[in-house]
């Protein structure tokens, strides 16, 4: 059995907004991908992105800076 890890993971109201991400992500070359929201999460549209915890504070700065519509910002081992 895999053991889980920490993940930073951000969730979204809406599929355009995840792919919003993934686009600004991509760019900004940070690290990460799209997942299914964990069950643990509840979200609009299904969708989260999840990277590694110490990308934390950059993510959060791309979010800011690109002006993401994000829904939530969360610390869960997957």
């Amino acid at each position: 059995m895999r053991e889980k890890q920490k993940k930073l993971v951000v969730t979204f109201r809406t599929t355009a907004g995840a792919m919003a991400m993934e686009e600004a992500c991509r760019s900004a070359a940070a690290p990460g991908r799209l997942i299914p929201v964990p069950r643990a999460i509840t979200a609009g549209c299904g969708m989260c992105w999840a990277a590694p915890p110490e990308s934390r504070a950059a993510i959060e700065e791309l979010v800011v800076r690109e002006h993401l519509d994000v829904d939530g910002l969360y610390d869960v081992l997957l």
